[in-house]
């Protein structure tokens, strides 16, 4: 009957809790009860650095009712029926009394917890007047018990009415002196490093792992607040909590221990065991596609966010899958399937599908959220460009690194960033002889491309040959793969695409990469040179590139959904002109591209094959569309796109449909022709 919490399906702060069904038995109930009071004791030997006195009056309530409710089991045979109400009123107590535990002992949300004192104290007082009210109901004289274990429970219900929680005075002092960091941050006061090591030693955090935590966690609750958009100052605490948090981990730890992180060169990708899954499982029972923000109902069934807020807007309260009356319309975040389903797509090349929810995570970071958190960042920039300048080989690194994490999504920080002048320091440090460094100013750079004025002082700076350097001769094979990705970002502009295309070793080195083993490396240099041939004159240079074999080489042997779409969209591209047609067909691509079209699930992937086809048809002339009509799947696949594809995929599908129609209204009597539409012609694929 009991489910582990794991704190990770539920926000903090929040205890949801369920009443045992009524039909459950009374010693099904009792020992339920018990398991679960042992399970709340469990949480002794955890870390509690707030609150301690609160959680051990609590301990000792729990303990001495466990000794109650054990001596009931142990003594009373045939429970009656009357106490279900009782035990049922301590169950749901009980399950709330663990998650706040949970949220005391939980990683990454100490300095939360902490300005949260008030909060959480009147909620262990709620919890702990839960137990007395539970307790007065027991119909004592209904069981066999002793009168010390009466006495007990007269005892528990006095103290829990009594019993005073308020913030331990610790606690108090240390928020005090939290929010006097906080104003320094506004008032663009450098915070006395002594401060501040003190209160992070109260709170435990006394590594750059336990600190990113806290970063993570308080970015996340951010997000969700932001979406909500319902209290403001909590918003502003949060982004002022983020701001101190992140200059703590870049100024008060020397070190990164965290292995997963990039510091060292050492990335460890820790996945989920997907092996046996059910693909359907992932999937939205009401729109049958991927979810991307699962949520679960009172029912205990899965849906995609969108879909079931849509389904309730049409006036529906039941649950969708078994038509059951649903208590509550609460939406509870199932974030370990959300995990499951994002790891499931970066493992078979899946794209995710972003929620639209989800859209403002990076339109909210525009802003810094709060004064105590732009000021935070404006004095973190001045310290990290300090260590880029004038560090020694270690801090130099390391602020690369923080750069990299800092800009990796907030709009508000790489702006801080670029403005401050990190570009060209970061530049020099791509000659680096140490890989790790070159590793980490690239991956910061190629965040810093991201901002519009980063990709001018970049260039600017001369740093496109120094990027394009790292693409060829890079130390490692993850900064060759951050230099073409940052490349991509550098090609949106027009004058940059010009530059990238005239540098005689960008393109080639990008086609290079694509052969690199590594899926990440080929994603990057695929979408590079699908942004660079946005300009026109580089098409021939990326057709002497010998691209076009590597690509059709992939689309024959690649498994993976976004490598084959990738490559799709670059050979529709040159296709486009007679020249990139010609050296698409000597390879005898046609076959392999309807096949595609026949057995692709993507739709973009059948889109680039509809529009790749309907040039080479305009292209090569009757020979293609000869070729064509002899393939008798190829028109089912053509019609289905009218109703199936894009918009974009149903208009071209059509124009080949009356071309190849056209062939046979000239039938072979028109062997004269050349081509069915002027070979001048060049049809855009886009």
């Amino acid at each position: 009957m009991i489910q582990k919490s794991s704190g990770s399906g539920r926000r903090i702060l929040t205890y949801p809790a369920i009443h045992p069904c009524d039909s459950i038995s009374p010693s099904t109930l009792l020992n339920s009860l018990i398991d679960l009071g042992g399970d709340i004791c469990s949480y002794k030997s955890k870390v509690f650095s707030v609150y301690q006195r609160n959680a051990r009056e609590t301990f000792r309530q729990i303990a001495n009712l466990l000794l109650f409710l054990q001596e009931i089991r142990d003594t009373t045979l045939d429970l009656p029926h009357p106490v279900i109400l009782s035990l049922s009123e301590l169950h749901l107590t009980f399950q709330k009394i663990r998650c706040l535990l949970e949220d005391c002992t939980r990683d990454g949300t100490r300095a939360w917890m902490l300005v949260n004192s008030d909060r959480a104290a009147n909620q262990f007082r709620i919890v702990i007047r839960g137990l007395a009210t539970g307790l007065a109901v027991f119909p004592l004289s209904t069981v066999d018990m002793s009168n010390e274990a009466k006495d007990l429970v007269e005892l528990i219900i006095r103290q829990a009415r009594k019993a005073s929680f308020e913030p331990d005075p610790d606690d108090k002092k240390a928020v005090k002196d939290l929010m006097r960091i906080l104003n320094h941050f506004e008032e663009g006061i450098a915070p006395d490093p002594i401060e501040i090591r003190r209160i992070l030693d109260y709170l435990g955090i006394h590594k750059w792992s336990s600190c990113n935590k806290e970063v993570k966690f308080l970015d996340s609750e951010i997000g969700t607040e932001f979406s909500n958009g319902e209290n403001k100052t909590k918003l502003e605490l949060l982004c002022s909590l983020m701001g101190f948090m992140s200059y703590c981990r870049c100024v008060i730890f020397d070190t990164v221990d965290f292995e997963s992180q990039h510091l060292n060169g050492q990335c460890s990708n820790i996945s989920k065991d997907l092996k046996g899954i059910n693909v359907d499982d992932l999937k939205c029972p009401i729109s049958l596609e991927m979810m991307s923000d699962p949520v679960t109902l009172s029912s205990g069934h899965t849906y995609d966010r969108c879909s079931i807020l849509k389904w309730f807007r049409s006036g529906n309260a039941t649950c969708p899958k078994t038509g059951e009356k649903l208590t509550s319309t609460e939406l509870v975040p199932n974030l370990v399937l959300k995990g499951m389903i994002q790891q499931y797509c970066a493992e078979n090349g899946i794209p995710v599908v972003v929620s639209r929810g989800k859209n403002r995570d990076i339109s909210r970071t525009v802003m810094a959220g709060s004064s105590a958190g732009e000021g935070a960042m404006k004095m973190l920039a001045g310290f990290l460009i300090n260590k880029l300048v004038n560090g020694s080989r270690e801090e130099m690194n390391k602020a690369a690194f923080e750069i990299r994490v800092l800009t990796k999504t907030s709009i508000f920080n790489r702006s801080c960033l670029v403005e401050s002048g990190t570009i060209p320091h970061l530049l020099k440090l791509l000659l680096s002889e140490d890989s790790n460094t070159q590793e980490n100013s690239i991956a910061a750079l190629l965040n810093l491309s991201k901002h519009s004025k980063g990709k001018c002082v970049i260039v600017e700076n001369e740093g496109l040959d120094l990027i394009v350097h790292v693409l060829r001769k890079g130390l490692k094979i993850e900064a060759q793969q951050h230099a073409a990705a940052t490349l991509f970002y550098l090609a949106s502009d027009e004058e940059n695409r010009v530059l990238i295309g005239e540098n005689p070793e960008a393109i080639p080195g990008l086609v290079e990469l694509v052969k690199n083993e590594n899926h990440h490396c080929k994603r990057n240099a695929l979408v590079a040179i699908f942004g660079i041939l946005v300009h026109p004159e580089n098409h021939w240079r990326v057709l002497a590139s010998g691209v076009v074999p590597l690509l059709l080489n992939l689309l024959r042997d690649s498994e993976r959904e976004d490598l084959v779409t990738d490559s799709l969209a670059i050979l529709a591209t040159l296709a486009e002109k007679i020249d990139g047609t010609v050296a698409i067909l000597r390879r005898g691509a046609l076959q392999l591209l309807v096949g595609i079209l026949i057995t692709s699930t993507s739709r973009t992937g059948k889109e680039y094959c509809v529009s790749m086809l309907l040039a080479l048809c305009v292209n090569g002339g009757l020979d293609v569309v000869a070729r064509l009509v002899k393939i008798p799947s190829l028109m089912g696949s053509l019609y289905s796109q009218l109703s199936e594809g894009t918009s974009r995929a149903s208009k071209k599908a059509s124009a080949i449909i009356k071309i190849l129609h056209q062939f046979y209204e000239n039938n072979s009597s028109s062997a004269s022709v050349t081509s069915v539409l002027p070979r001048e012609q060049f049809v855009h694929v886009w």
